[in-house]
């Protein structure tokens, strides 16, 4: 589908709307805006009616690609199918219409909400205590460094260095330098994990925390982990898990049991909130029992337990009494970090996490991780003869492939995820992990059939042989995109997003 621009569609004289008659007193814009401030002509808009913007936004959204209308391989960001009743939930009027200022006394449905959802991630993490206000995955890292920061300070030394991996989030060591930390980097070993070698060698006294995504960007579990969490205990020095990946976990295993001292979660992936193109998100952060006094405020406190008496809907009309927490918000916290965003936290997707995991109990969730394994390792195990498969252990929820056979043939992993849109799918991560040659970063997620995990292999095999016979096809990839390849160099560097109205 090709779609014009608006402004194509333009013909002088044209309203998407009419307005009625203006019957205020009438006064000088200049009495009103500063004259260097006015415009000294009309803005150059498109003139179209209301149907005809319409359809234009309509056909404009048929082309976009999205979680409910195409395969979403985005490794490393958890893409998957969102359940609609999440939405539902999430706008009932009375978590959709409230003020985060209002009184806790008119808003204690939403605060039992919270302390369930803080209780429930507490127990699928392993962790004595979390904050919701993070805002998302970078911000919930910030705020467990700086919760770090705090405990090692109260210990009279805040340490100077954070051990990152290569193998981590890019946001790992931008959240560590945002924080005051100098960052080490440690290299993996041929199978991908971390060096315990050279782990060892720079892990000193000075180290405040080691952060770890486990099972790690190279789509592998950290298999030492128990040792790595014990050698940096014993140097002083905390273990802070980065939980994007936490979807290839929860229900199976937990990172308070292997040691992690801070967890954030990326609760817009792993517990399906509509993800990507810059928000929502929401990034809670879980600490051990040391840490809970750092946490940001407020906190949620019961201040008693209030006795409801509640009638049963049934032919008895029997009536029960509930014995119901009464919340309220607690900023007496003396050694707090002090508070990391305005109001309390992202309410409606924290409630669409809750809404998922309350929908999918203990048996559903471990499930969610065992499916998303499976769909991981099929796909490693269709493709591997044709795709150079650099860690050959079993993957967790995503694979890393290289296409660095098919970039001495001539074609690149651009080329590969270019190709791929003309097959209706969407591109995966490239380039990244960045340990990788050619890296093609999939993540198939739980949520998706076997059909169609047939149908992308059987595109990443095509293209693969398009390859073989003439390379070069691929660079002009994808063929039946409104827009085919750009300079993206060059759009990088002078972009231009001034729209000039074309000439019929």
């Amino acid at each position: 589908m090709r779609e014009s621009l608006i402004f194509d569609l333009s013909s002088p004289g044209r309203r998407a709307c009419s307005l009625p008659a203006f019957d205020a007193p009438a006064k000088p814009l200049t009495e009103l805006v500063p004259q260097d401030c006015l415009r000294q002509h009309d803005a150059d808009l498109p003139e179209v009616s209301e149907i005809d913007v319409v359809r234009h936004v309509t056909r404009l959204s048929q082309i976009n690609f999205s979680v409910d209308t195409h395969f979403y391989p985005l490794g490393s960001c958890t893409m998957k199918y969102n359940p609609k009743i999440n939405d539902r939930i999430a706008s009932l009027p009375g978590f959709a219409n409230i003020h985060p200022y209002q009184p806790a006394s008119t808003t204690q449905g939403a605060l039992a909400a919270f302390e369930l959802l803080e209780q429930t991630l507490c127990a699928i993490t392993g962790m004595d205590a979390f904050t919701l206000q993070p805002a998302a995955g970078a911000h919930g890292e910030l705020t467990g460094l700086l919760l770090i920061r705090a405990y090692h300070t109260a210990r009279g030394n805040p340490r100077r260095k954070v051990i990152v991996p290569d193998s981590a989030h890019g946001t790992n060591p931008s959240s560590a330098h945002l924080a005051g930390y100098h960052v080490v980097t440690v290299p993996s070993n041929n199978r991908g994990e971390v060096d315990l070698e050279k782990f060892r060698a720079v892990l000193d006294d000075e180290v405040a925390a080691v952060m770890l995504t486990n099972p790690s960007t190279h789509g592998v579990f950290e298999t030492n982990i128990l040792e790595i969490a014990a050698m940096a205990h014993k140097a002083g020095a905390l273990l802070y898990y980065d939980g994007a990946n936490l979807n290839a976990l929860v229900g199976l295993a937990r990172p308070g049991d292997m040691g992690f001292d801070v967890v954030h979660l990326n609760v817009h992936k792993t517990f399906s909130t509509p993800h990507g193109g810059g928000g929502p998100g929401a990034g809670p952060v879980g600490v051990k029992k040391a840490l809970e006094p750092f946490l940001p405020v407020p906190r949620l406190k019961i201040v008693e337990r209030e006795a409801l008496s509640i009638e049963r809907k049934n032919a008895d009309a029997s009536r029960f009494t509930l014995h119901a927490p009464r919340l309220a918000w607690d900023y007496d916290r003396p050694q707090t970090i002090g508070k990391m965003r305005s109001f309390y936290g992202s309410t409606g997707v924290l409630i669409r996490a809750l809404t998922y995991i309350l929908a999918h109990g203990d048996e559903g969730m471990r499930r969610v991780s065992e499916v998303a394994i499976i769909n991981a390792n099929y796909i490693k195990a269709k493709l591997k003869d044709l795709y150079d498969d650099p860690f050959p252990q079993a993957c967790m929820h995503e694979i890393v492939f290289s296409a660095r056979l098919q970039k001495k043939q001539g074609s690149s992993a651009r080329d590969i995820a270019k190709r791929l849109l003309d097959f209706g799918f969407h591109a995966p991560t490239i380039y990244f992990p960045m340990t990788v040659p050619e890296a093609l970063m999939i993540e198939p997620t739980e949520t998706e059939s076997r059909e169609t995990l047939d149908r992308f292999i059987a595109a990443m095999r095509q293209i693969a042989e398009e390859i073989t016979r003439n390379a070069e096809t691929l660079h002009n990839a994808p063929f039946t995109m409104p827009v085919t390849r750009v300079d993206e160099v060059k759009a990088a560097r002078e972009l231009d997003v001034n729209f000039v109205k074309r000439d019929a």
